[in-house]
């Protein structure tokens, strides 16, 4: 090891006992401020992700859409018998009551590099604000299950505040009409 051992830096560092006590005052009360993080987690794992081709190309085939510039959503909400029917044998383990996926056409943006950015904004919008449609998700009669599909429609990049305020909407729509559905 080239440089001084981390014992040797903190007594070189601390030398004053004054500033030892301020930064151990400051460390108590920064424990005792209570956290804004939310009770729920955000995480957004595998089963939430639209990912087998027959949920997918059943979506875009029977799934209703709702707009809010740049953004449109298909979604479809199916029964659990609907779910066992798109699959040969069994229901793959891992699907979650509510999944979503993200398509931005090569048409819109060309390059690569914005289709994967415009793709990331829209994940992080969703993952932060799905919390009040997953709980609606989850109270669909008869195991029911939501499908979303989010494809960006326009031809530049949007930034992630324009994003999030569409996707706030777009979600508020939504609910409104899982309400409305028996």
């Amino acid at each position: 090891m080239c440089g001084p051992t981390t014992a040797t830096l903190r007594s070189t560092t601390f030398r004053n006992d004054a500033a030892l006590g301020e930064m151990a005052q400051i460390r108590y009360l920064c424990a005792m401020i209570p956290s804004k993080a939310p009770t729920h987690r955000l995480k957004f794992v595998k089963a939430e992700r639209l990912r087998h081709r027959t949920l997918v190309e059943g979506l875009f085939q029977h799934g209703k859409s709702l707009y809010e510039y740049p953004l449109r959503l298909t979604y479809r909400i199916m029964s659990g018998d609907e779910l066992s029917d798109s699959f040969r044998k069994e229901v793959p383990e891992g699907i979650a009551r509510m999944q979503m996926m993200v398509t931005v056409p090569k048409k819109k943006r060309r390059h690569a590099v914005d289709r994967v950015l415009m793709r990331r904004r829209i994940r992080e919008a969703f993952r932060l604000n799905r919390i009040p449609l997953r709980d609606l998700a989850q109270q669909l009669p008869d195991g029911a299950y939501l499908q979303l599909a989010f494809i960006y429609l326009h031809n530049e990049n949007a930034d992630y505040r324009q994003m999030e305020n569409c996707m706030i909407r777009l979600l508020d729509k939504l609910a409104k009409k899982i309400r409305i559905v028996p």
